[in-house]
């Protein structure tokens, strides 16, 4: 499977929204954003099922995705994991939650994006800012882009196990870029992988770049993170650590 697409959307065993409906892993809050430019804002998450990589399952990964049960049908069940909701139903949790800030995350949600347009309608009317967390390999549409806050682009490399060709794709890439409106995050398990993200950064004139430490547990947060720190400054990169798991751990809907 490693290198390849994960199961999307099209999988016959996956549950299919209609109109006004999304597929969804999880929806919570109140919490915080974890990382990112954001950190530590109060914040309502949309978590929409199924990916389109298979992060952390090929030759030479580093790191394994955090999230797997949104999309990895091999150790999970789309039925146990995945619902269809109205998108109604999710402004009306959101909108009892009392938060600012709605983050959109996955899996990857731009699978979505097109059923994605009501929801970010229903945030835009209420004020909200929305931030959308996305693999980078999926064009934002102009609707999309135009009612989204901020895309955390965070393209996989050489740490994820996912093959090159499949995981970066320039025109996408370059279409968030064209926004505006991208930070990119890259996730890394140790100052080694930093060369590999400053060539694709450069590959694609990326900007503006944050690093993420790789890690599900407090203690390999901050130790990747202290490693990191000093390589991150000298590149003039941003850092930015995973406050959910400092605080919580690996707890889900977190």
């Amino acid at each position: 499977m490693a290198g390849r697409l994960a199961p999307t959307l099209a999988s016959s065993d996956l549950p299919l929204a209609g109109p006004g409906e999304l597929v969804v892993s999880e929806v919570f809050g109140p919490t915080f954003q974890g990382e990112g430019r954001s950190l530590g804002q109060r914040a309502g998450f949309v978590r929409l099922g199924t990916c389109n990589l298979d992060c952390g399952r090929g030759p030479g990964a580093t790191w394994a995705c955090d999230t797997a049960y949104t999309w990895d049908w091999e150790h999970y069940s789309p039925a146990a994991e995945l619902s269809v909701r109205p998108v109604d139903d999710i402004v009306a949790d959101l909108t009892a939650m009392d938060v600012a800030l709605l983050v959109i995350t996955g899996g990857e949600p731009l699978i979505q994006q097109r059923r994605l347009v009501p929801l970010l309608h229903a945030a835009t009317g209420r004020g909200w800012t929305v931030e959308v967390e996305t693999n980078g390999t999926i064009a934002p549409l102009p609707e999309v882009a135009g009612l989204v806050s901020r895309f955390n682009v965070s393209p996989k490399v050489q740490g994820s196990g996912v093959a090159r060709a499949v995981a970066l794709r320039p025109r996408a890439l370059a279409a968030f870029l064209a926004t505006g409106k991208a930070v990119f995050k890259f996730v890394a398990s140790s100052a080694a992988e930093l060369d590999d993200i400053a060539e694709v950064v450069a590959r694609g004139r990326l900007a503006p770049v944050m690093i993420m430490p790789a890690g599900t547990e407090p203690e390999q947060v901050v130790r990747v993170a202290r490693e990191l720190a000093d390589p991150v400054l000298a590149r003039g990169w941003d850092l930015t650590v995973r406050l959910h798991v400092l605080l919580w751990g690996n707890e889900r809907a977190r």
